[in-house]
C-alpha cells in the first residue's frame, strides 16, 4: 500500500499531539502536518500549487477554529481545486454535535465523511482505504 499524507487542520494543541501520534502508530501515512486554521492550510496548499510540491491525499478539518473556520476554508478550496492535480479527500472531524453541521458536511460534494472527535485507528484505516 501506498503511504499518503494527512493533513490534520485544527486550533486545539492537544487534539493535534493526539492525532499524530495515532497516525504514527498506524503506519499509514507517510507525514502528517498539521495547521491551527483553514487560513493556514489554505496558504500551504496555495504554496504547494505554485511550488509544485504535492498536495495531501487527506484532511481532517475541524469546524470550530479562529480566524478562519473549516466552512471558510471549504469555500476557498472550492476555489482552488481546478488547480490540483491529484484529489484531495476531506473529511470533517468534529466535536460539533449541531445537526446543521453534519447536513451541511452532507451535502457539499468535496466532503467525504463527518467524523466525531476523536478519530480512532480504525478511522484512519478506513480513510486510507482508497487507492
Amino acid at each position: 500500500m501506498n503511504k499518503k499524507t494527512i493533513w490534520v487542520i485544527d486550533d486545539d494543541l492537544i487534539y493535534k499531539i493526539i492525532m499524530k501520534k495515532i497516525i504514527s502508530k498506524s503506519d499509514i501515512f507517510s507525514s502528517t502536518v498539521t495547521f491551527s486554521n483553514g487560513k493556514e492550510a489554505i496558504n500551504a496548499l496555495k504554496e504547494a500549487i505554485e511550488k509544485n510540491t504535492p498536495l495531501p491525499e487527506i484532511i481532517l478539518l475541524d469546524i470550530e477554529m479562529p480566524v478562519m473556520d473549516g466552512w471558510g476554508f471549504m469555500e476557498e478550496i472550492t476555489i482552488l481545486k481546478s488547480q490540483f492535480k491529484t484529489e484531495i479527500h476531506i473529511y470533517i472531524s468534529s466535536s460539533s454535535i449541531a445537526i446543521e453541521d453534519k447536513l451541511k458536511a452532507k451535502s457539499n460534494p468535496d466532503i467525504l465523511g463527518y467524523m466525531s472527535k476523536p478519530i480512532s485507528l480504525n478511522d484512519l484505516i478506513l480513510i486510507s482505504a482508497f487507492d
